[in-house]
């Protein structure tokens, strides 16, 4: 996409000065990825040299921007946003920022629950080669993002977590690591963002070799 990168720019700014309309009075510190964990995941996703990415949440746009950073530089990029509560909640703040960044014509934004549009995707093939979530923290919630995420992206691909420190998206991760071979990829710095390599080849358990994972 060039050399020129619009997109760090972007993030100064939201961080330096904010959105342009949060919800209430420090809603966009209390619920954005922190700068240096958004650092952590633009510099993960760089290493890793990814193409395609699934994130579930947008809010105001601060996880957005660290992975189209990480997708500027790209061949062929492609970011899959899914968030329902993008207009109803958040009035379009993060679609304003991505927008902003120059990032229209490399993500796609779908404002439908997780559960609708993730199987979609499984249907029309896509592949990624990491997803990035922070949507619901309701267990059963996480836990069908997980399951249909780990057939979106290839083998060997990255799913990163954030808020692992809450037990119901520790839980539904848990069972991933316990019983498919989900292995976690330490990052270089510290950060409250887990991330983990799913395996190559695909791990898919017999139901007697069923591992208790809490």
């Amino acid at each position: 996409m060039g050399t020129s990168n619009p997109v760090a720019a972007a993030r100064r700014r939201l961080y330096g000065d904010g959105p342009q309309w949060t919800r209430t009075e420090g809603d966009f510190a209390r619920i954005s990825l922190p700068r240096a964990d958004g650092d952590a995941l633009r510099d993960l996703l760089v290493a890793e040299r990814v193409g395609t990415v699934v994130e579930i949440g947008l809010a105001y746009g601060a996880s957005a921007l660290a992975i189209g950073e990480a997708l500027w530089a790209a061949a062929t990029p492609w970011h899959v946003i899914i968030d329902p509560f993008q207009t109803s909640e958040f009035s379009g703040a993060g679609r304003d920022v991505l927008r902003e960044a120059g990032l229209d014509a490399i993500c796609r934004l779908i404002e439908e629950p997780s559960s609708q549009v993730l199987p979609r995707l499984v249907a029309d093939g896509l592949t990624a080669d990491a997803a990035f979530v922070d949507g619901s923290h309701r267990f059963h919630e996480v836990f069908l993002d997980l399951y249909y995420l780990r057939r979106l992206v290839r083998p060997g691909g990255l799913i990163v977590l954030d808020d692992l420190s809450l037990p119901s998206v520790a839980a539904a991760a848990s069972y991933f690591v316990t019983n498919t071979g989900w292995e976690h990829l330490p990052t270089r710095n510290t950060t409250r963002l887990r991330a983990f390599r799913l395996p190559d080849p695909p791990v898919e358990p017999a139901f007697r070799d069923f591992r208790p994972f809490l």
